[in-house]
């Protein structure tokens, strides 16, 4: 089965061709490159549009924008090629691509989503000294973490990377995009703004 994936939550958009769980192919770029990224996949890999089965979109938490980019890039794409699609989320997909570790991903104002999902502020994170922490949030605040015992990989390591290759592995729940709902886990800027 042929599964277009792809995550756009954090600063790097990942996105993936997968063909019964082998990869053909996968991009890192910005959100609002993705639909040019999913054009050069499908070249790489020889296919059509027509030749897609499914889609796997990431569902956050990350940026509110980055998210409602994936997911509207997913409903369109679903609904112009009637494919069923799945959501996984961003914590999920950053911890299979880091086996043993814990996802950290940055939340901006002083903070980091943890699975849960939940936000919280980086010195209060609840794992015991030692767990190794991945994603632009540990790396963010690598000193904190660090100081509290917890283990930060070098930052050019791989686990770092939302991999979307791991999103078409973990969707296994497809039905309509129209259905697949946002992990905010907080309210966006503006609302709180307002407020």
């Amino acid at each position: 089965m042929l599964i277009l994936a792809f995550d756009t939550a954090t600063d790097v958009a990942a996105s993936a061709l997968v063909d019964d769980g082998e990869v053909l192919g996968e991009r890192f770029s910005r959100a609002v490159t993705l639909l040019e990224d999913v054009d050069a996949l499908l070249r790489q890999a020889g296919a059509h549009p027509s030749d897609l089965a499914a889609l796997a979109v990431g569902t956050g938490p990350g940026s509110f924008t980055g998210t409602r980019i994936g997911l509207a890039v997913a409903r369109g794409l679903a609904l112009a090629r009637e494919l069923p699609a799945a959501g996984v989320s961003t914590l999920d997909a950053l911890a299979a691509g880091a086996d043993g570790a814990v996802a950290v991903i940055d939340a901006r104002r002083g903070e980091v989503f943890v699975a849960g999902p939940a936000v919280v502020r980086p010195e209060a994170l609840p794992f015991e000294p030692g767990t190794t922490c991945v994603g632009d949030g540990a790396l963010r605040y690598r000193d904190v973490l660090e100081a509290r015992g917890l283990v930060v990989p070098p930052s050019d390591d791989e686990r770092h990377r939302v991999r979307a290759r791991f999103h078409a592995l973990l969707a296994d729940d497809f039905g309509s995009a129209d259905e697949i709902l946002p992990l905010y886990v907080r309210a966006p800027d503006a609302q709180q703004m307002r407020a």
